[in-house]
């Protein structure tokens, strides 16, 4: 299994990655996909139209959104307009936005976030799909024998950060730990498909391993108090549900005393003690590219591999290590807090 973590990040997307939330991330320096972006012959007559679906509102998927749109508008100017629609987290609100960039027959879609690219993926068969914030498109899109292109209508960029690389930060800082909860939402498939793989390099390393599951945010508080209850450390997931609960798990785990491992950085800024981050800027400005590719260049999105990060950042969250009385290794970053006191 670890082999195949493996070859998946060495399917390499030349990305600088920098700590989030800091003005150097959001340099276009810092981000190039593997496939260069060619100058082709952009029709003056034409603008593009791009819809893009992000499933919620937080930090990683704004910043995500936020870089595809500066790379569009770097390379079109005002030969493109991007429709952005939040769906407020309600997979059936993606839905709708989906149908409804159909109907108005967009040049484009960019969906950010699975659920958001499971809706553009039913709507069309046609319009050429653009995702980030995926961690695994062949367990996102049900593809059996996953060979780094989808074969239809989709390409992006992933956000998968090395699990095998954040098991062994957990081990680095919690190396007496016994029990490690791993908490996340049960309708989101890339979250299972990251709970089992952390799951096999957690065990390596001799822990008991419980899964604890929410299925919406109303169950947040119960299930977290659930599993501090009976765990040393927990790993939350790259997990739209909990990055949008941070706040409401922050205040379950420090109040219980129990440190988080979180999959990014929005997630540890809210209720982490450390992650091991990639740059969501730099992975949505590198669909950005994709997208060009395909709108200008006539990319075919069937074949377009899916790319991923290459560098990620050792990060911890100050407020909360201070609060926990943890003290982090002096190779990792302190997380910007903008809201710290």
């Amino acid at each position: 299994m670890k082999k195949i973590i493996s070859s998946i990040l060495a399917l390499s997307l030349a990305m600088s990655l920098v700590a989030c939330g800091t003005d150097a991330a959001k340099e276009k320096e810092s981000a190039t996909a593997t496939t260069e972006t060619t100058e082709g012959a952009v029709d003056d007559s034409k603008t593009y139209n791009v819809g893009v679906i992000q499933l919620v509102q937080h930090p990683a998927l704004d910043t995500a959104t936020e870089g595809f749109t500066d790379a569009l508008k770097e390379k079109l100017g005002d030969k493109v307009e991007v429709n952005v629609q939040n769906a407020s987290g309600d997979t059936a609100t993606c839905a709708t936005i989906a149908n409804s960039f159909v109907s108005d027959n967009v040049d484009l879609i960019m969906a950010n976030a699975t659920p958001a690219m499971q809706a553009s993926s039913t709507a069309t068969n046609s319009i050429p799909i653009v995702a980030t914030s995926i961690t695994d498109y062949g367990t996102a899109l049900g593809i059996k024998d996953w060979n780094g292109t989808t074969g239809i209508n989709v390409t992006g960029t992933s956000d998968l950060a090395p699990l095998d690389g954040q098991a062994e930060m957990l081990n680095e800082l919690f190396p007496d730990a016994k029990e490690v909860g791993i908490i996340y939402c049960s309708g989101e498939d890339n979250s299972l498909y990251q709970a089992n793989q952390i799951t096999e390099y957690l065990e390596d390393y001799g822990y008991n391993v419980t899964a604890y599951t929410f299925s919406d945010s109303a169950d947040v508080a119960t299930v977290v108090q659930t599993a501090c209850g009976e765990s040393d450390v927990i790993y939350v997931p790259t997990d739209n549900v909990a990055a949008s609960c941070a706040e409401t798990i922050n205040n379950v785990a420090v109040t219980a005393g129990v440190p988080i491992i979180a999959g990014e950085e929005g997630i540890c800024k809210g209720c982490g003690i450390a992650t091991l981050s990639i740059s969501y800027y730099d992975i949505g400005y590198a669909a950005g590219l994709m997208a060009y590719e395909i709108l200008v260049n006539g990319q075919d999105p069937a074949t377009y591999e899916i790319q991923y990060a290459t560098k990620f950042t050792k990060e911890y969250n100050p407020v909360i290590a201070e609060k926990l009385g943890i003290t982090l290794p002096d190779d990792y970053v302190a997380i910007e807090m903008e809201d710290a006191e």
